[in-house]
């Protein structure tokens, strides 16, 4: 993967999206925009994007109760990048599990 791609988001409702729209979701850096995204993916998959749509998933608050005392701590903010492809392209995004 890119320096702006961290890793691709396998979740159930990214897989349903990705078989009927064409839409596939990305963790990606936080600074990157949606120009070097698209370019990113383009360029490592070798398809055509036509849309690249961001946010920014906001961290949580976590507290884990333990037989001795409560650890308190919190998860890390990270950015989201759901890219739209053109019609008849497809990513494999099982070929390297």
């Amino acid at each position: 993967m890119s320096s702006i791609i961290i890793r691709p988001l396998i979740t159930e409702k990214m897989t349903a999206q990705g078989e009927k729209e064409g839409r596939y979701g990305f963790v990606v850096d936080r600074r990157s925009n949606k120009v070097e995204i698209r370019d990113a993916v383009e360029k490592e998959f070798n398809v055509k994007v036509t849309g690249v749509r961001t946010m920014i998933v906001r961290g949580k608050e976590r507290t884990r109760y333990t037989k001795s005392n409560i650890l308190r701590g919190a998860t890390s903010t990270w950015k989201k990048a759901i890219v739209t492809l053109e019609r008849g392209e497809t990513i494999d995004l099982y070929s390297n599990l």
